[in-house]
């Protein structure tokens, strides 16, 4: 069995659109609104879209999707044909093997005309070269990657099951296995396909009975440690809708024995039908489902290591063991390996940004060994307030993180300015044109921390200078009433 006869050609772009609503069509419980088609966006740089030919109201049902077509763990027959339970491989790995497993099946499949309008090409960072993530030079977001670790769980969990099991997982591109060095390239090339696809369009399934849980976990907004335990699921035409953060016009609601899309206000007929992945930075937008758009900008952050902090602190590394301050903060567990500060508003300030735990961390920093034996001996961390010391420790932190930048400012809009041709960039241009504007956002933060930080350590030397006898005229910091 070939791989490329699973692949999609674009002459065929229309035909298997046609032939998955067809599918559809045939399945009980499935119901589309005569409103919305599914159109071709690939001239807008979207592929497939959902589109209103008809006006919309608030809440009305877009479609539904029963739950047993929702591909996972639970529906596939792989489950009934492995010894092993799968759901001990836990949410990810589980539905990676039985998107292997289906995939493999080629038209035997239930889900094969499924598959032939899912993308088989990807710009998330699991695929991108050195040379290209070198464009994300000083992000954070290149740790997050994890590309080697996600090599290590397929190799030592994944490929054991598919080469133990040949008839289940047959191989592709002529293969006589799936061992020796080709097979190993095929099969980490076959499951990371399939982890890419989970990443980008998977939702986070909820069973039927949590359904009356409040909370964002109903429409798949959930912390990361949350949404490692949910059960995933890939849901046929719902992950077909694109994202768009200002315009989202609809939401996937989880029932009893359906997922049903509802638009969330009035749409228009001829408006593009949008789903929403949250309030997430470019960054992850980019990690997660390999595209940039400027409507995330807002939601943009910065992190900062804790081994940088320490380093502009002044200590010699960031072993919690070995540093008495960070000994402390670890046993009263108010430490992180690193911290996250959002793109600040026009109106916010220092106070209204910084994560309390950070701050909490740079007062214990500025402490001298008596005021810290003292904090020890009470148990408890320093209030957090932010003054000189801690504004002298934030500001060297974001300097060293500014210098781990390859570019500036001004040669990134300069970058920009000559990739601003979308239509005729070569897959490296598109590329870096995306991690321009993911480093770029990132200095904007940076740079707009560290003229706060100017701006602070400014006005604080004048409240000395102006203070009467006592010197205490330096202002409050709000943290001190949290």
């Amino acid at each position: 069995m070939s791989a490329t006869t699973h692949f999609i050609h674009p002459q065929n772009f229309p035909q298997q659109s046609s032939d998955f609503l067809a599918w559809l069509s045939t399945i009980p419980g499935v119901s589309i609104n005569p409103k919305i088609i599914l159109a071709d966006l690939r001239l807008q740089g979207a592929g497939r879209g959902v589109v209103a030919q008809a006006d919309i109201q608030e809440n009305e049902e877009l479609f539904t999707i029963p739950r047993d077509l929702v591909l996972s763990t639970r529906n596939s027959k792989l489950k009934a044909l492995l010894p092993q339970d799968l759901e001990d491989l836990g949410p990810w790995l589980s539905l990676m093997l039985v998107m292997v497993y289906e995939y493999l099946q080629g038209d035997s499949s239930s889900w094969a005309p499924y598959f032939k309008v899912l993308p088989q090409g990807f710009d998330t960072l699991m695929f991108w070269s050195p040379s290209e993530l070198q464009e994300l030079q000083g992000s954070a977001v290149i740790e997050k990657i994890g590309r080697q670790s996600a090599d290590e769980s397929i190799l030592n969990i994944i490929a054991p099951v598919i080469r133990a099991n040949p008839s289940l997982f047959p191989p592709i591109d002529g293969l006589a296995s799936y061992d020796g060095d080709a097979g190993t390239q095929a099969l980490l090339h076959l499951a990371h396909t399939m982890g890419s696809l989970i990443m980008a369009y998977a939702f986070d399934i909820e069973k039927p009975e949590d359904e009356d849980d409040e909370g964002e976990g109903e429409d798949g907004y959930l912390t990361d440690e949350e949404e490692e335990q949910l059960p995933k699921g890939m849901v046929p035409l719902a992950d077909l809708l694109n994202a768009d953060a200002d315009r989202n016009n609809a939401r996937l609601f989880q029932e009893e024995n359906a997922l049903v899309m509802k638009s969330i206000k009035p749409i228009a007929m001829g408006e593009e039908i949008f789903n929403d992945y949250g309030e997430i930075p470019r960054a992850d937008l980019l990690r997660r489902y390999g595209y940039v758009t400027d409507n995330y900008a807002p939601y943009d952050v910065i992190e900062i290591p804790l081994e940088t902090i320490c380093q502009a602190a002044g200590l010699p590394n960031a072993d919690v063991e070995s540093q008495p301050a960070l000994n402390f903060l670890e046993d009263l567990q108010i430490i992180d390996d690193g911290y996250v500060i959002p793109r600040p508003s026009q109106d916010e300030s220092l106070e209204d940004i910084l994560p309390v735990e950070l701050v909490i961390l740079l007062k214990t920093l500025a402490l001298t060994p008596d005021q810290l034996a003292h904090q020890t001996s009470k148990n408890k961390p320093p209030k957090p307030s932010f003054s000189d010391a801690e504004a002298s420790i934030l500001s060297k932190a974001v300097q060293l993180r500014q210098m781990q930048y390859i570019t500036t400012i001004s040669q990134d809009q300069e970058i920009l300015a000559q990739l601003n041709t979308p239509d005729t960039l070569r897959d490296f241009e598109r590329r870096c044109k995306m991690a321009v504007k993911v480093r770029l956002g990132e200095k904007e933060i940076f740079h707009r921390i560290a003229s706060m930080l100017n701006t602070y350590n400014n006005s604080s030397s004048s409240s000395k200078r102006n203070a009467n006898g006592d010197g205490d005229e330096s202002r409050k910091s709000k943290f001190q009433r949290t």
